[in-house]
């Protein structure tokens, strides 16, 4: 539950978010939504049994652990586009050469790349700094227009739906290697391209004014 006083910030930054999502599609200002997840790599410590006819697969319930890979999932809507990033951290620094693929590469014909993600402490502008020179900073940052979405308002992102379908349709078994979980994903990746698969928002401002009321906050007079 937000905190009553934290209501009307909480509706400033969805209804802002609602918004950008209520645009019309221009390929030089593309939405972009933008989110993170972690994979904990594990390994089989005895070889698994493939399943045969009338017998499913059987792994053993012991496990190895590979240490943990980060994936940033960048996401743009209106064209059923992604790309997903694995890292080794989710550091400032990973967070910033992130962007800079966005503005260089995936997007380098945008005029201005309107980015969508959560007010995390590394999501910031001044991460850019911590990875680049100033004057390098600064061109990425003029590229973007950001929007946050609300302390625990993530649910406002669409990358974090798109998250959801790389966790149960990728994810959602053992994965040894940072190498493997690479290819997993591009494979992932590439399909949902291919077939251009997109989120159906439904959700406006007039409907979280009638839905999402209690939140909104009383006018003092």
């Amino acid at each position: 539950m937000i905190p009553p006083e934290k209501n009307a910030e909480f509706v400033a930054a969805m209804e802002d978010v609602l918004e950008v999502y209520q645009r019309p599609y221009d390929a030089k200002r593309p939405v972009v939504c933008l989110d993170e997840t972690s994979k904990q790599l594990v390994g089989e410590t005895r070889t698994p049994i493939p399943a045969k006819p009338g017998t499913p697969a059987r792994e053993d319930y012991e496990y190895k652990r590979n240490g943990v890979a980060n994936l940033f999932m960048l996401f743009e809507p209106l064209a059923g586009w992604r790309h997903v990033e694995v890292t080794d951290r989710r550091t400032k620094v990973d967070f910033a050469h992130v962007v800079k693929k966005l503005v260089d590469e995936l997007d380098p014909d945008a005029e201005k790349i309107v980015l969508v993600m959560d007010n995390l402490n590394t999501h910031k502008p001044g991460s850019l700094y911590e990875a680049f020179e100033p004057q390098e900073a600064r061109r990425l940052i003029e590229k973007l227009e950001i929007h946050y979405t609300p302390k625990h308002g993530s649910w406002l992102n669409m990358a974090e739906t798109e998250l959801a379908s790389l966790a149960k349709q990728c994810l959602n078994r053992r994965i040894p290697t940072k190498k493997t979980l690479e290819k997993q994903v591009a494979a992932w990746n590439r399909g949902r391209n291919e077939s251009e698969a997109t989120v159906d928002w439904q959700f406006k401002t007039d409907d979280a004014r009638i839905k999402l009321k209690k939140l909104y906050p009383s006018i003092q007079l």
